[in-house]
Order: C-alpha cells, then sequence, then structure tokens
C-alpha cells in the first residue's frame, strides 16, 4: 500500500473530507497538523508548489493536491492504482 501524506489544519471541512475517503478505502496515513507549527506549514507549502490551502496530500511523495483533487482522482477511477489497492 501506498505512502500517504497529509497535512491538515484544525476544524477544516475538506480535511475531513479527505480523511474520510481514505479510511473509507482503508488506507493508514500519516496526519500533520500544521495549525500551530509555522515551520510545518511552511513545509507544506514549499512541498505543494506553493498552495497555502489545506488539506494537501502526497501518495508516495506525489503532490496530488487537496480534496477536491483527491475525490476527482477517485471518481475517474485513479485513485485505488495510486493507493496500491484493488485489483
Amino acid at each position: 500500500m501506498a505512502r500517504v501524506e497529509i497535512y491538515t489544519g484544525p476544524a477544516c471541512m475538506y480535511c475531513m473530507a479527505a480523511k474520510a475517503l481514505l479510511k473509507r478505502k482503508g488506507v493508514a496515513f500519516e496526519e500533520k497538523e500544521v495549525g500551530g507549527d509555522p515551520a510545518l506549514r511552511e513545509e507544506m507549502i514549499r512541498r505543494a508548489g506553493g498552495r497555502r490551502t489545506v488539506p494537501q496530500i502526497f501518495i508516495e511523495g506525489e503532490h496530488v493536491g487537496g480534496s477536491d483533487d483527491l475525490h476527482a482522482l477517485d471518481r475517474a477511477g485513479r485513485l485505488d492504482a495510486k493507493l496500491g489497492i484493488g485489483a
């Protein structure tokens, strides 16, 4: 199964939606809460090519974007392969 990292913020509905999708798929992920950690937020922004909103999601080190992007990959039938699940 792929390594998944998700940068999140407190009380973020988009973060909750992205995590819920990953949980439904049975995928473990490493959550990095950036709310009270300026250095971690800067790391996220750098890795995400300047994107400042949360969540920012990485699969095997590849930036896939935010919650909408993750859900779009799923709707397109491409998420499971990236995650290393399914047939």
